[in-house]
């Protein structure tokens, strides 16, 4: 997919269980994730937002480089200093691609728990921060769960139109650009078949 005026892609569209691997990994996974959301950043930097040493957060970049997800910034830093870049805004993989694949079930499955991990984590967050937020911000917000009835193939439908909604909005209010006025949203899309609703 071409990049974006900044360089960065849209979207990793990952079919390699390997580069799934080296994803799933929970520390490469949150540094990919602060490149993505606050912009480039040095392995020191990241080490000292994510508490780990230059030296465990540059490897684990350079993991995530050998595997296409970042890159060094070209032109930035002195010396021993590299900056490092998010090449996509999101990763993407189809499930199906990957557990038909050696080892795939189980990258499948970490990635799953690493995802509904992080959706609790930014729950959690704004609920501890909705009350030092402005007040246009609790009209803002939503949260929301709807039950519907429909077959795996409607579902598909469903998923892929509202990753279109939200992608249209990423491409125009990417996280890693401020601009005045917003504040940082998360949007989590969820569709998920359940034998009963638990309650």
């Amino acid at each position: 997919m071409p990049s974006g005026t900044d360089g960065v892609a849209p979207v990793a569209e990952v079919t390699d269980v390997r580069a799934l691997r080296a994803l799933a990994h929970p520390l490469r996974n949150r540094l990919l994730a602060h490149l993505r959301l606050d912009g480039p950043s040095t392995a020191s930097r990241l080490g000292r937002v994510v508490g780990e040493s230059s030296g465990a957060t540059s490897y684990h970049l350079r993991r995530l480089a050998a595997y296409g997800f970042v890159e060094e910034v070209e032109g930035r830093g002195r010396s021993r200093e590299r900056w490092w870049r998010a090449r996509h805004r999101l990763s993407s993989w189809q499930a199906a691609d990957v557990v038909a694949q050696e080892g795939g079930a189980e990258v499948q499955e970490e990635m799953i728990r690493l995802q509904l991990d992080g959706h609790a984590r930014v729950l959690a967050a704004w609920h501890a921060q909705k009350d030092r937020l402005d007040p246009a911000w609790a009209a803002a917000a939503s949260l929301g769960d709807h039950g519907l009835r429909l077959r795996p193939d409607q579902a598909r439908q469903l998923a892929d139109e509202l990753e279109a909604v939200v992608s249209r909005w990423m491409s125009r209010h990417p996280a890693d650009v401020p601009a005045e006025g917003t504040e940082l949203v998360c949007v989590l899309t969820d569709v998920v078949p359940l034998r009963e609703w638990p309650v």
